[in-house]
């Protein structure tokens, strides 16, 4: 049994963009195109009166951004699908289009194929993300798992001390502002050491930078 024709609303604030959607989608029998926009607000207003199955929004749009646009949607039509369309392919990005919720996300640069492949799967009630998105989206896992793995190796007070060594602070100024004897801050160091394999000060302040250990205070 097949889904019914998919209604489709079009976000964009460049017409020329716009208009080349509008060419490609229209042409399948698929799909239904029941409105364009070129900001966030008039798509809203669009949306709420044209109710489509699916919203395929830009990011970067006057007045309102595709993003407070996909945020507002979830709030007030939470049964509507939306698929970004975007050049930006960060790794802030994705992952703020993650949070807000969205079905799918492509590349702008992504073929008519990938495009049509991408709306079915949105209007079936599936997620859609391009390979490279994925690949990104991955990348992000891997980081937060071994950024989680590398705080298991140390404890709190260890990792509170590292922060404070990343900060320049000597043991005895550490030992201080913490209530214990800089004998063991030393301590406590050595065994940082220890558990990250690094020899030097230059070597730990390396490795917690790239496992996001610390906060810099500038």
């Amino acid at each position: 049994m097949s889904l019914a024709q998919a209604r489709l609303v079009l976000v964009d604030d460049h017409q020329m963009f716009l208009d080349g959607l509008e060419l490609i989608l229209s042409s399948q029998p698929d799909f239904k195109i029941v409105g364009t926009a070129r900001n966030g607000w008039e798509a809203l207003s669009l949306i709420e009166e044209q109710k489509p199955d699916v919203v395929l929004t830009d990011l970067n749009m006057p007045e309102m951004d595709g993003l407070e646009l996909v945020k507002l949607l979830k709030q007030k039509l939470p049964d509507i699908k939306v698929l970004v369309l975007s050049m930006m392919n960060d790794k802030e990005t994705v992952s703020s289009i993650m949070d807000v919720e969205a079905e799918g996300f492509i590349l702008k640069n992504s073929n008519k194929a990938d495009l049509v492949k991408a709306v079915k799967a949105v209007h079936a009630g599936d997620t859609y993300y391009s390979n490279e998105i994925l690949n990104i989206m991955l990348s992000r896992y891997q980081r937060r798992v071994k950024q989680e793995v590398a705080k298991q190796l140390l404890t709190e007070r260890e990792l509170e001390i590292l922060q404070l060594v990343a900060e320049e602070m000597t043991s005895e100024k550490i030992a201080e502002k913490l209530f214990i004897s800089p004998r063991t801050v030393e301590t406590h160091r050595k065994n940082i050491l220890a558990k990250t394999n690094s020899n030097t000060l230059i070597g730990l302040i390396k490795y917690a930078v790239k496992n996001e250990l610390i906060n810099f205070p500038f």
